[in-house]
């Protein structure tokens, strides 16, 4: 079993930076996120709000991954979070449904408004596998490398609704218009994205995921046009 866990400190208040977390995608850093579907959504008596989200994600395969290590490059990921409006804080837990034998990733991310009014972001992950063969330290370290890659892009996700969230109120139209537009917009996510299960390289991260400032910069044009 591996372990990973590290906090980030947000300039902007706990409501705002739980908005942007929410609607992260799509983004041009979680172009291997296929689809997001709210299950379910419901508010506790004490007047927190629990939602179910379910997400399909697409990930790449190392080269050094047996053939037939896994069925298909694709796989579900429950989300299950509490915001708890009242204590300024947001519990957040994923893990796979798939595909566990191989690697099961567990994460927690919690946010919090601290003093000064900004918020912290911890993040927690236990990678585990089960599969034996030799491989499970590989495999788990493998997992390591490509969750501490992915923690980084997801943070820049993240950076980059705070800063359309930021813009929407120099916008003439209401943010709500905005990010109804973002979401008709979710194939060019994809647009750049490789065909291949298995990665080009030897460390680990899905070139999937990247996304360069250029790429950045045309979504971000897509949204407020031309920049």
């Amino acid at each position: 079993m591996k372990f990973f866990s590290q906090s980030f400190l947000y300039d902007d208040p706990w409501s705002i930076v739980s908005l942007a977390f929410f609607l992260r995608y799509p983004n041009p850093y979680a172009a291997h996120v296929i689809s997001c579907d709210v299950i379910d959504r419901h508010q506790t008596e004490s007047g927190s709000l629990l939602t179910t989200r379910l997400i399909l994600k697409r990930g790449a395969l190392p080269r050094w991954a047996p053939q037939g290590i896994m069925s298909r490059a694709e796989s579900w990921v429950i989300e299950e979070s509490e915001v708890d409006p009242f204590g300024k804080c947001v519990r957040c837990r994923t893990k796979n449904l798939d595909h566990v034998k191989v690697m099961q990733v567990e994460e927690t991310q919690l946010f919090e408004q601290n003093e000064d009014g900004r918020t912290v972001q911890t993040t927690e992950a236990y990678i585990t596998s089960k599969f034996g063969w030799g491989m499970t330290k590989r495999i788990e370290s493998h997992g390591l490398a490509r969750f501490k890659a992915h923690v980084q892009r997801s943070r820049q996700g993240v950076s980059l609704i705070l800063d359309l969230i930021r813009q929407a109120r120099l916008q003439p139209m209401a943010l709500g218009s905005y990010i109804t537009h973002l979401h008709s917009e979710r194939s060019f996510a994809s647009t750049d994205t490789p065909t291949s299960s298995h990665s080009s390289d030897n460390t680990g991260h899905a070139p999937e995921e990247y996304s360069s400032p250029t790429t950045e910069n045309t979504w971000l044009g897509k949204i407020w046009g031309s920049r």
